[in-house]
């Protein structure tokens, strides 16, 4: 019989769905969440409000470079999703400390505890901006990701290697799944869909770089949280696997969409883009659909519908 499945920034955006997921397949699940104030703690708490009624599951306010402690945290899991992170590529350049004590040592120590609980898979959440500007279009796993362009993805890609030094000296299986540009309900507040919506509900200012010259593999959050769930259960060593849609949306198109779903225009401010900021993403998502069927569902136009609905209704 299988144990708990232990899931890292239960509280956050990602976080929130995957649990419901888990939840909804039968499974025991323990949350853990600091509510990190990168933005509001109180949209954290309304994540969560759903799922503390849900049979199976159970949350502890728990932060990941906590030293001590680990013991009950871990009793009774057999699988760990590690959500848990400083996100936000700009927010790192100013901050690069804090990202290296929560994204490398909080990691570390959730590789630490795996281990000592004896977990059979450990699904870890990176980030496609691991490839800085990219060699070749769309992004392979196999391809460098030794040019970040931030401390945040910097931080992403040192715990991957580190995940990797784990499987190597203990044996843990470990999945690194590179994300791309997750959007739907529940999304961060800092983040561009948001932003674009704020803007075309109370007409506040948006930043919109480079003109929206830029493209983007904007993915559903109901895909990724599939990706997340197949990785979980196809336990093959160490592995990276991107998770995108697979078709990337030129940021001006973005928006575009939005405000025809509004039926106004959001108020968009064009600066150029920072030095941080990657000119284009895309996913080759091959291996993901090879080992575990990956296949995303939603396309830009109904996610962003099922996005708008969400909002407007909030």
């Amino acid at each position: 019989m299988s144990g708990a499945v232990l899931v890292t920034g239960a509280a956050g955006f990602i976080g929130s769905h995957v649990c419901e997921a888990l939840l909804a397949r039968g499974e025991t699940v323990m949350g853990i969440d600091n509510f990190d104030p990168y933005y509001s703690p109180v949209e954290k708490q309304a994540n969560l409000a759903a799922l503390h009624a849900r049979p199976g599951f159970s949350f502890l306010e728990f932060d990941v470079r906590n030293v001590d402690g680990w013991a009950p945290v871990v009793a009774g899991v057999d699988r760990i999703v590690h959500l848990a992170a400083l996100a936000g590529v700009r927010a790192s350049v100013e901050q690069p400390l804090d990202y290296v004590a929560v994204n490398v040592a909080g990691t570390v120590r959730v590789l630490a505890a795996a281990v000592q609980a004896g977990v059979r898979q450990l699904v870890f959440a990176s980030t496609s901006s691991v490839y800085g500007q990219g060699v070749e279009f769309p992004f392979r796993e196999d391809q460098p990701a030794d040019r970040p362009l931030a401390p945040y993805p910097a931080t992403k890609r040192a715990a991957e290697m580190l995940a990797h030094s784990y499987h190597v000296a203990h044996g843990l299986n470990v999945s690194v799944l590179r994300f791309f540009s997750v959007y739907g309900p529940r999304g961060r507040p800092d983040m561009m869909p948001r932003l674009l919506a704020e803007s075309l509900l109370h007409g506040s200012s948006v930043t919109l770089f480079a003109g929206g010259q830029m493209w983007r593999d904007w993915t559903y959050v109901s895909d990724i949280v599939a990706g997340v769930l197949g990785a979980l259960d196809t336990p093959r060593g160490y592995e990276i696997y991107n998770l995108g849609c697979g078709a990337p949306v030129l940021m001006a198109d973005f928006v575009t969409h939005l405000e025809r779903l509004a039926g106004r225009k959001a108020n968009v401010r064009s600066v150029p883009a920072p030095a941080s900021e990657v000119v284009r993403t895309g996913a080759d998502i091959t291996k993901a659909a090879a080992h575990f069927g990956y296949q995303p569902q939603i396309s830009v136009e109904a996610g962003l519908k099922l996005f708008w609905d969400w909002f407007a209704a909030r």
